[in-house]
């Protein structure tokens, strides 16, 4: 009886032809209006990259990515948007905010496709306001991009193999191919795409072999570069995660542990509910689910030996967390529309912060103090891009590991190995010597003050060779300090999460 109770307002809302397209263009508007705030945010350490190596010639990217450890999908459409629309923060960040509002009626769509009308809105919901998508579109990264083709990828699995539907596994393998192309980590939800089907719906492995091997014709031109980024690359700045990580690691994509409770208690209970009315839909549900926990059991297990761990790459599993989520609430009546109300009250109290760096502060702190041809020295080796980015072109630069012969892209190959071999005080007579008598050269170095943020294996090497350059700079007769710029002084009442500082040099002997 509350079920049919509950559902006539339902209906009577939905019977109108327009209250559809009316509900998602509110929704797209909404999400807009969040998503836009901080729009002109400066960019940070990993956007300076992405722009930097957007700019490089179109055909020689692929290429260039053996340095960097990347796919090359995103970088290619990022290089076409720029030169479209220009590289400045506003016009890059809004390439990512398309991809996060267009997951709206994406997720409408799907939910409409896979379950019904009801769960079609509260998964566009759900996609409209998750601050995920909110923090994410307002960056300059491949994480948008990648959450959108989950959806895509998901759509398309159940339609095309879980329901045999022969045009949408059509449809799975470029999604698929364009994922693994965007970001490696959804080479996981590959394997737990496989893993899926053949625990859950083993009469469907044909199927999905036919699919598999169409993605592995298309992934086969990457895959030695690949298997070198493997050997050479990584994510040295990572830590190994925990079981916590693992346990709680499908909420990052719903901004938090309560969020994600509050789906598992309700909405598991309310298609726990209904397990045994509708076989189609518990199977559906049962093998995204298997699909997520496999994901994220491989990416954490592959993280226990070559550490890769960041919260922000498991955009690969929104597609599917977002259906489960949807349906559970669905499910759950009137209970699910009270965690519905929950969700989006704890929600409504995010917004993003321009917090992430003060590069774009410092840089123009330091830009009135230099000369074409100067020296530029950054102490945190992949922060160049982005200084240069903010600086332009015209400079010289150089790092704890020597100079630079590109300032777009940081070269990742063995970059432990060669940080460890680094003797700052040769590196300090190196760049001493670059300097001609009464010139001037820029130091830009981190500021060390929450060390939690530097105890990866990387991170705190940089930490330890920064201090030691930065010292025997300071102690060497052959320059002197002209002007300190630091953090409080160009960027009062901002708590940046890893904030620079610059010294301007002149070498007087």
């Amino acid at each position: 009886m509350a079920s049919v109770q509950l559902a006539r307002p339902w209906r009577a809302v939905l019977s109108y032809r327009l209250a559809v397209p009316a509900l998602l263009i509110v929704l797209t508007a909404l999400s807009a209006f969040l998503r836009t705030r901080r729009l002109n945010g400066g960019f940070w350490i990993d956007e300076g990259l992405s722009v930097g190596i957007a700019h490089h010639h179109w055909s020689s990217i692929p290429g260039l990515l053996t340095e960097d450890g990347s796919p090359p999908g995103y970088y290619l459409l990022l290089g076409l948007w720029i030169r479209v629309f220009g590289d400045g923060e506003r016009a890059t960040h809004t390439l990512s905010l398309l991809f996060g509002l267009a997951c709206i009626p994406l997720a409408y769509a799907a939910s409409r496709a896979i379950f019904d009308r009801r769960t079609g809105l509260v998964c566009a919901t759900l996609a409209a306001f998750d601050p995920f998508l909110t923090y994410y579109a307002q960056e300059t990264r491949m994480y948008e991009v990648e959450a959108f083709l989950s959806i895509v990828v998901a759509y398309a699995y159940v339609q095309g193999v879980l329901r045999g539907r022969t045009r949408w596994a059509v449809v799975l393998v470029p999604a698929i191919a364009a994922m693994v192309y965007v970001h490696n980590w959804a080479l996981f939800l590959c394997a737990g795409l496989a893993a899926a089907t053949a625990l859950c719906a083993r009469q469907r492995l044909k199927r999905f072999a036919l699919v598999a091997a169409g993605v592995a014709v298309l992934y086969l031109p990457w895959l030695p570069t690949v298997l070198s980024q493997v050997r050479h690359t990584g994510a040295p700045w990572s830590t190994s995660p925990g079981f916590r990580d693992l346990v709680l690691a499908p909420g990052a994509v719903v901004n938090g542990d309560a969020v994600l409770v509050a789906l598992v208690l309700v909405g598991g209970a309310g298609l726990l509910a209904f397990s045994q009315r509708r076989d189609d839909e518990r199977a559906i549900v049962t093998t995204l689910g298997v699909v997520i926990g496999v994901t994220v059991f491989l990416a954490w297990l592959s993280s226990q030996f070559s550490p890769a761990w960041a919260t922000r790459y498991f955009a690969v599993v929104l597609g599917p967390v977002l259906l489960i989520g949807a349906r559970g609430l669905v499910r759950a009546e009137r209970r699910g529309l009270v965690a519905l109300a929950v969700i989006l009250f704890l929600w409504a109290g995010y917004s993003v912060r321009d917090d992430k760096e003060n590069a774009r502060q410092i840089s123009s702190g330091i830009s009135e103090l230099m000369h074409p041809g100067e020296l530029v020295v950054s102490t945190h080796p992949e922060q160049v891009p982005v200084l240069r980015y903010y600086l332009g072109g015209g400079y010289r630069w150089s790092t704890t590991l020597g100079p630079v012969p590109d300032a777009r892209i940081f070269d990742w190959r063995d970059a432990v190995d060669r940080l460890r071999a680094s003797r700052m005080r040769a590196r300090v007579d190196q760049t001493i010597a670059g300097v001609r008598l009464g010139s001037e050269f820029v130091v830009v170095a981190p500021v060390f003050r929450d060390y939690r943020a530097w105890n990866a294996t990387w991170t705190r090497l940089v930490w330890k060779q920064s201090i030691a350059y930065t010292s025997a700079l300071q102690r060497d007769p052959r320059v002197r300090l002209v002007k300190q710029v630091a953090t409080n002084e160009i960027a009062l009442h901002r708590n940046y999460f890893k904030p620079l500082q610059a010294f301007v040099y002149r070498r007087v002997g």
